[in-house]
């Protein structure tokens, strides 16, 4: 391996489902990636995860004892990657680490607003010899800001076109857009539930983390009164800059609105909840795009949900003329999208420059983004 200097991106998203790892070389406006790792999260670990996500959660010692937990589980993932690569500490410049989030509480809610995510970035550093950069979201929130999405700034250097309007599509377990268009500022933000909703759901009525290719949905009927109501959240009125979570869009969320939808209409099958939650992700994907105020020419699809064969289709259906494409036709795959953008505001936080976009989280100006942790 060569003397070069390489950049490690971590993320694990709201499905919490695993840690992604990617080791980028960055070379002015391109990239490239060296290699990937999936790094499986305990299903104890995720329990935790998912106890701290709930809104009366208030366990300081789940908490501090998830937050280390999280931290050993980020540092095995970078030396599985570090090891598969034949990658020493003196090869990494830093490590991005995202962490987990466990609850965001943006500016424009009932709360103060706030963003926490755990996996402590001194043990990562410690455990890897490596320099860490995390705590991305914060920064941008002391400047009034949302503190997401934060990829947009990502995409606007790597995927931006000179002459077309492109839209970054990211179906996570929160869904975001990104607009990059050569003629106007870049603008983002979270459209809605993404796998959240889906996962959950399959992974309660059928025991497996998701519903592999979205055929068990497939095979359901879509429930057209179920839809309408849950189009009536509040977030989805909203407009940008905003941001959401596993605080809005959750299970218990979905029990109390199944519940209603019981009570007036009554009892649906699982499977037709799952058909409907995934029109429900589609909808308000394609709302929110039709909603701009100029044509999009092409959308390219990253994130866990580019795997989901019926999301996609109907996605396809919705926004019918439009080029929709995945992100692995601009040079990186769509499961290290997310993992590389935050190797790349490691990388802007090492060199001392700006990672958030004002024009998308709505801070009042742009900053370095990410603390600093060394070994």
């Amino acid at each position: 391996m060569s003397e070069s200097k390489y950049y490690i991106g971590l993320m694990s998203g709201t499905s919490m489902d695993s840690i992604d790892a990617v080791a980028i070389n960055f070379k002015k406006k391109r990239m490239e990636c060296l290699g990937s790792h999936k790094h499986e999260i305990p299903q104890n670990i995720k329990e935790q995860l998912a106890q701290l996500c709930q809104l009366n959660e208030s366990s300081i010692a789940v908490y501090g004892a998830t937050d280390v937990q999280m931290g050993i589980l980020f540092s095995e993932a970078v030396k599985s990657l570090m090891s598969a690569l034949q990658l020493t500490p003196e090869n990494i410049m830093a490590i991005g680490s995202h962490g987990q989030t466990i609850r965001h509480s943006p500016p424009g809610g009932p709360n103060i607003p706030f963003s926490i995510q755990i996996g402590d970035p001194n043990i990562i550093a410690t455990r890897t010899n490596c320099p860490v950069v995390a705590d991305f979201r914060r920064a941008d929130m002391a400047l009034g800001g949302q503190g997401a999405p934060l990829t947009p700034a990502f995409h606007q250097v790597f995927f931006s076109h000179p002459s077309l309007v492109r839209l970054i599509l990211n179906i996570g377990g929160i869904a975001n857009i990104t607009v990059l268009s050569p003629n106007r500022l870049c603008i983002g933000f979270d459209t809605g539930p993404g796998n959240v909703l889906l996962d959950g759901w399959c992974q309660r009525h059928r025991g497996t983390p998701f519903d592999e290719n979205g055929n068990w949905g497939a095979g359901g009927t879509i429930c057209e009164t179920l839809l309408h109501q849950l189009k009536g959240h509040p977030y989805l009125r909203q407009i940008s800059p905003k941001s959401t979570g596993r605080e809005l869009f959750n299970l218990e969320w979905l029990e109390q609105q199944l519940k209603e939808h019981q009570n007036h209409i009554g009892f649906l099958a699982p499977q037709d909840v799952q058909a409907t939650l995934c029109k429900f992700t589609a909808d308000t994907i394609t709302d929110c795009i039709k909603s701009l105020k100029f044509p999009v020419d092409e959308i390219f699809i990253c994130g866990g949900g580019a795997h989901n064969r019926a999301l996609t289709e109907t996605l396809r259906q919705h926004l019918y003329g439009l080029n929709l494409r995945t992100t692995e036709s601009l040079g990186i795959h769509p499961d290290h999208v997310e993992a590389a953008a935050f190797a790349w505001l490691a990388m802007r936080r090492i060199h001392g420059l700006s990672g958030n976009l004002p024009s998308v989280t709505g801070a009042r100006n742009s900053t370095t983004l990410g603390g600093v942790f060394l070994p």
